[in-house]
């Protein structure tokens, strides 16, 4: 029966022998008709099956190629070879699935990233990717264990939406209107979307936000966990089209309380994968290691990846104003020899440029920035009080992580109806649309704070890879969007 298999990880770290066993996976390398480099996926460990000299018939041989599946039984044995604990002597073997060794394009030997980002359909059978996509499943589970042992409860918010969290105005559309040019249209020529599906404009999530606020006004604390949108023309290592985030909204917390959530809940997910997922980190870091070693001396990065984690987790983080972030950019050597490409100066929306300096160069550890200009940030952010003429502030936080820039943005949410209603107006953003978000400071409104963190931002910092697009299974970007 299928269901009697034994996992391989499981096999290897039970050191046990002498007992027979049924293991399934897929062939990594077969050497001299006789030694089987067999994985199944719950490690980047091979088992070892050694098949007796003679004990299959040719046709069979020349079926057992990379990338071919097996069911094997055998006895589990001690291993003589260097490597392994443990290893089975095969008694029976049988060919799940054939894998034409000519045509399949991962063959044994080392590929590069940007080969394996066309083969994203068969990437996970590597090592890189194997690892890589064992701590995003960690951190994802490292997630809901998170909120759930503080009592938040999980909300999910609507993918499709009317609103548009950000302002961004960059959103992919959601329509079953025809696009062929007879779509029904108003007298001014627009598109009538009263005719459409849902009766009015509507596009996917930039972010789930809004919807969260209204949980936390009945719930206290409540988190969001799921895909959200952006329809940015932005083709580089740091941008998809489809992403994860992770939004909590806490009522009764200000912006100090929403920084503390912030740096535990950081600090919580790295300290699980190092202690769950230690033999996938060891493997990116050495991995990591190599690649550092190819770069030239003034390029590479200050720590390795399992030190860079240890340092976020056992530090506390940096806390700073943004006016007293862009004083240190100012005062800065970088920036007295011109060696940022963009400009400094009160008001500017930190370029991760500016964000990594701080981060690596000035306090060598994660810094939470606060309090930035309101002009720059949202509408829903609240308003400080007591602000000089020209530099108003909002008490917005943003969390810099080394090698990455921002990784988390957050804030103290407007909870003055008052306060809230001129703001909105100064963005022209119409209010009597947002009438149900404003109900939250009509009835029963309190102080309220809450953060988004981009989730393959985090399986980024946690694997040390640097291009977003090798830790999201499919990668969706502008003109990409294959399988």
């Amino acid at each position: 029966m299928f269901n009697k298999r034994v996992k391989i990880k499981a096999l290897l770290t039970a050191d046990q022998t002498n007992y027979q066993v049924t293991v399934m996976g897929w062939v990594r390398t077969f050497r001299n008709n006789q030694f089987i480099a067999l994985n199944d996926g719950s490690t980047n460990h091979n088992l070892q099956i050694v098949v007796a000299l003679g004990s299959l018939d040719d046709a069979t041989i020349k079926r057992i190629t990379t990338g071919a599946s097996l069911k094997v039984t055998g006895t589990v044995v001690a291993s003589l070879g260097k490597g392994q604990k443990v290893e089975v002597n095969a008694e029976t073997i049988e060919i799940l699935g054939d894998s034409d060794a000519e045509k399949f394009p991962l063959q044994p030997k080392k590929h590069s990233l940007e080969f394996l980002r066309e083969k994203a359909h068969l990437r996970f059978k590597t090592n890189t990717f194997g690892a890589i996509f064992r701590v995003r499943h960690a951190l994802a589970f490292a997630v809901h264990q998170f909120f759930n042992s503080r009592g938040f409860v999980y909300l999910h918010t609507p993918i499709i939406t009317a609103s548009d969290a950000e302002g961004a105005g960059e959103m992919f559309r959601v329509t079953t209107l025809p696009i062929d040019g007879t779509a029904p249209k108003n007298e001014d020529g627009s598109i009538n979307y009263s005719e459409d599906f849902f009766g009015k404009s509507t596009n996917l999530t930039v972010s789930g936000q809004l919807e969260g606020e209204l949980g936390a006004m009945a719930f206290s604390d409540i988190y969001t966990f799921g895909p959200t949108f952006r329809a940015e023309n932005s083709n580089t290592a740091r941008h998809l089209a489809e992403f994860w985030m992770i939004e909590p909204e806490v009522a009764f917390n200000d912006l100090e309380d929403n920084m503390d959530l912030a740096e535990d809940f950081i600090q919580y997910l790295i300290k699980y994968v190092m202690d769950n997922n230690k033999e996938d980190l060891e493997f990116l870091d050495q991995r990591l290691a190599e690649e550092e070693k190819q770069k030239p001396q003034n390029e590479r990065q200050e720590f390795g990846l399992l030190e860079k984690l240890r340092f976020v987790t056992d530090n506390k983080f940096e806390r700073i104003t943004y006016t007293e972030a862009i004083q240190i950019l100012l005062d800065s050597p970088h920036y007295k020899k011109k060696k940022f490409k963009y400009d400094v100066s009160w008001g500017i929306d930190m370029q991760s440029e500016h964000e990594r300096y701080l981060v690596e160069k000035h306090f060598k550890k994660p810094v939470i920035v606060t309090n930035y200009p309101a002009a720059i940030k949202a509408f829903y952010m609240r308003l400080n009080d007591g602000c000089e003429p020209g530099k108003q502030t909002v008490a917005a936080m943003d969390i810099l992580a080394p090698g990455i820039g921002e990784i988390v943005g957050g804030s103290q949410r407007e909870e003055r109806l008052e306060k809230l209603e001129a703001r909105m107006a100064d963005m022209h953003i119409p209010a009597e649309e947002m009438s149900w978000y404003l109900d939250t400071r009509r009835f029963g409104t309190v102080p309220h704070a809450g953060f988004g963190l981009g989730f393959e931002r985090m399986v980024l910092f946690v694997t040390g890879m640097t291009n977003i697009r090798d830790v999201i299974p499919f990668a969706r970007t502008p003109k990409n969007c294959e399988f």
